[in-house]
């Protein structure tokens, strides 16, 4: 057996002769082999969608039930989209971070290089100090026809989400809910999943019909489907996580969708993927052997050639190992305590950061900082007095929301707060665009999927950064699934898996998944 014969995930028959089982393809089988032998199982193709759900393709035009995730600030960026949809994969824009224009922009370059025939999608964070901005989103995304939209660090449900999944919806010949516009909703709590698996609540539907935002069909047919009809469990992961296990929140969320199916009679299927902790072919068998419909990576993706992050940040990607990683102080949560997980190999962006959050904890304003502490932060975190940061900080906040200068002003403790946020902020731009003054200082989100990611291609074609195509990566990851899930069932009935055979290195995969001749 080899893992380029392609015939192994073929129908295969399972034979019994003189107590000792053996396998061969349906095409070898024959009369005079069969006679002195009992078929001990035929097992069923494995090519042709048998991982994951095949409606969820079918409904989003896709070959594969793989989706590359919306990583913020562009690293997902519009040529990470375009490759995985000419691909026949799902990508979703990272628009978190971004201006609404720069969305825009992305959104009409969408249009213009996929058409109608190819399936993308874009990212729409919560914005919970700001929900004028998920509002302004959103009509950019009925204005342009943008059909999936993931919703991501979502607590509760907002006007923006309700309107953007109500709008279009109709009734079809059938009396069934037809719907024109899809939420990915990403959850890592069963108590959101469960939000996100209900109807929209009456009270924001009657505020949006009553502003004109939906029609009163739109809103009486909203009570009959979910607010989401795609749930992305999402596991540890890189950034923002609670760094749950796949295998304990999946059942939970899978088991809460066939809950909450039966009490609201829905007639649609609803389908839940997994996210998180995928960077290896026997991590995405894993996902789909527990019940997922589908899966989506993250952190992986970060080192492909199309990420929007700067090639010294893909090196250190591509050496990292799984056990690289730590949580540190969010910009946009700091004062909470909130933490995203980042790479800690290579940079010192996660201990400088501590120590911003622990100055914060034990003072009050700059002036309680001791005079010896308070330069040692000027000169190894900020390259400039605090003052001077201050100073850039305010002119920022001024132009974006001044009410925040003025909280600042009248609370030290605040202004202490968002001073040390311009490091946390800045630290990220500084790893996507490059800043080799601050390479010490990047802020790298990643979850513990790249350092397995790394461990499975080495010796492989994809162990080169510059051979990391986000296609090839998400090709390579769903064939070496299906042979993982083969391997498996051929265990189950005793044969044998040499060692040096049991696990695929990735090759250069057309978009039917065999290999490509060598260039």
């Amino acid at each position: 057996m080899t893992f380029f014969d392609y015939d192994i995930l073929k129908d295969i028959w399972l034979l019994d002769s003189a107590g000792n089982t053996f396998y061969i393809n349906e095409k070898l089988v024959t009369p005079a082999r069969l006679e002195n032998s009992k078929v001990v199982a035929v097992l069923p193709d494995v090519r042709n969608r048998t991982l994951g759900a095949a409606a969820f393709c079918n409904a989003h035009h896709i070959r594969h039930p793989y989706i590359g995730g919306e990583m913020a600030n562009g690293i997902a960026s519009e040529a990470m989209v375009k490759s995985l949809a000419q691909a026949g994969l799902l990508g979703f824009f990272g628009a978190a971070g971004l201006a609404p224009g720069n969305v825009e922009k992305a959104i009409i370059n969408f249009k213009e290089a996929l058409g109608a025939e190819k399936s993308w999608g874009v990212n729409l964070i919560h914005a919970p100090g700001d929900q004028s901005l998920e509002r302004a989103l959103v009509a950019l995304f009925l204005k342009h026809g943008v059909r999936r939209v993931s919703a991501s660090a979502f607590m509760s449900v907002t006007a923006a989400v309700v309107q953007y999944a109500a709008s279009g919806l109709e009734e079809g010949p059938d009396g069934a809910v037809m719907r024109k516009n899809f939420v990915f909703a990403k959850v890592s709590r069963p108590e959101i999943a469960r939000i996100f698996l209900s109807p929209a609540p009456q009270e924001i539907l009657d505020a949006l019909v009553a502003e004109g935002a939906l029609t009163s069909d739109e809103a009486r047919l909203a009570r009959r489907v979910p607010i989401a009809e795609n749930i992305t469990v999402e596991a540890d992961s890189g950034g923002h996580t609670d760094n749950r296990p796949l295998s304990v929140i999946l059942p939970l969320v899978l088991g809460l969708r066939e809950e909450l199916r039966t009490e609201f009679a829905y007639s649609n299927p609803v389908y839940v993927g997994a996210a998180g902790g995928l960077g290896t072919p026997e991590a995405i068998a894993a996902s789909f052997a527990m019940g997922a419909d589908y899966v989506l990576t993250g952190s992986v993706n970060q080192s492909a050639i199309e990420a929007g992050i700067s090639t010294g940040v893909k090196s250190l990607l591509a050496k990292a190992k799984a056990t690289d990683m730590v949580m540190a102080p969010s910009a946009d949560m700091f004062e909470i305590g909130a933490k995203v997980q980042v790479l800690k190999s290579g940079t010192m962006f996660a201990i400088r950061a501590q120590k911003l959050f622990d100055l914060y904890q034990r003072h009050t304003a700059f002036s309680d900082i001791p005079e010896d502490q308070r330069k040692r932060v000027e000169k190894e975190i900020f390259n400039a007095s605090l003052t001077e940061i201050w100073d850039k900080t305010r002119q920022f906040w001024e132009k974006r929301n001044a009410k925040e200068v003025e909280r600042a002003l009248k609370n030290p403790r605040y202004q202490m707060a968002l001073t040390f946020r311009w490091y946390l902020g800045l630290a990220s731009h500084w790893a996507i665009q490059g800043e080799t003054s601050r390479a010490l200082d990047y802020q790298i989100w990643c979850g513990p999927a790249m350092g397995a990611f790394n461990e499975w291609v080495k010796g492989s074609f994809l162990e080169d950064v510059s051979q990391r195509n986000v296609a090839q990566i998400g090709r390579n990851l769903m064939l070496g699934a299906m042979l993982t899930e083969r391997l498996n069932q051929l265990r189950l009935y005793g044969v044998h898996i040499p060692p040096d055979q049991s696990r695929f290195r990735p090759v250069p995969l057309d978009e039917n998944l065999r290999p490509t001749p060598p260039q």
